[in-house]
């Protein structure tokens, strides 16, 4: 007995035509499921473009050397006016809208977690600055904490010249009875006190009060300076003498 496997073999053999019948489901799957892939990179690309600048900062492009949040960290602690991003950029061999987006998410995370500076974008530039709400605190600071006094000497002598000048330091050192040399150097350095040309007698050192000594006082001239007669001994004029020789 012969079996025939004609019929069930042509049946299962897709010829031209039942090939292109068969064909337009297979695109039609093929499309289907194509089209999620191309939404979902559609809507992932707003959120990879957002992440751009928060990548850049956690260094994930650098291979070598410091990561952007360092580099740009370092060169903000030390600029003393705004730093143009073109010149980070050539600093840091970097594009410049990487750095741009490296700042960027810099300031907004000092912004979010309060810290007590800010990352400002100020006259083409960036530099760290004190926030606002701060202000009064870092005033307080500088006027108060960094004051530097004056020694009980400092004040003896800065007084001495004021009333006396121009005066030269051995007729300093004369009325307060010691050596002046090291004091007035201070004063000279604070510019509470400054040179003001030679003594033609014994061409010793003149020396005379500023400008920042009045405005310290609150002054516009000498002449709002005390009177002194009340304070000074009867003996006055003896003493003057005294130091004329002296001198």
């Amino acid at each position: 007995m012969t079996i025939d496997f004609t019929g069930d073999h042509g049946a299962a053999d897709h010829g031209p035509g039942q090939h292109g019948a068969d064909a337009a489901p297979d695109d039609e799957a093929a499309e289907v499921f194509a089209a999620p892939a191309a939404t979902t990179a559609a809507t992932t690309a707003p959120a990879a473009a957002r992440d751009t600048g928060q990548a850049a900062i956690d260094g994930d492009d650098r291979d070598e050397g410091p990561g952007l949040r360092a580099s740009l960290e370092a060169i903000m602690l030390v600029a003393d006016e705004p730093v143009p991003e073109v010149l980070i950029a050539q600093v840091l061999e970097l594009p410049r809208h990487v750095v741009a987006e490296g700042l960027r998410s810099l300031a907004q995370e000092y912004t979010d977690d309060g810290r007590g500076f800010d990352l400002r974008e100020i006259a083409g530039g960036w530099r760290f600055y004190t926030r606002e709400d701060c202000a009064p605190l870092v005033e307080r600071f500088v006027r108060d904490g960094q004051e530097v006094r004056l020694t009980q000497a400092a004040l003896e002598t800065l007084a001495v010249i004021a009333y006396r000048q121009p005066v030269s330091r051995a007729r300093v050192s004369a009325v307060r009875g010691v050596n002046c040399d090291g004091v007035i150097r201070t004063l000279v350095l604070r510019g509470l006190v400054e040179d003001s040309g030679t003594d033609q007698e014994t061409g010793a050192i003149l020396y005379r009060t500023t400008g920042y000594f009045l405005e310290r006082l609150g002054m516009a001239s000498l002449d709002e300076l005390p009177d002194l007669a009340p304070f000074l001994p009867e003996n006055i004029e003896d003493i003057e003498d005294n130091e004329r020789t002296r001198a």
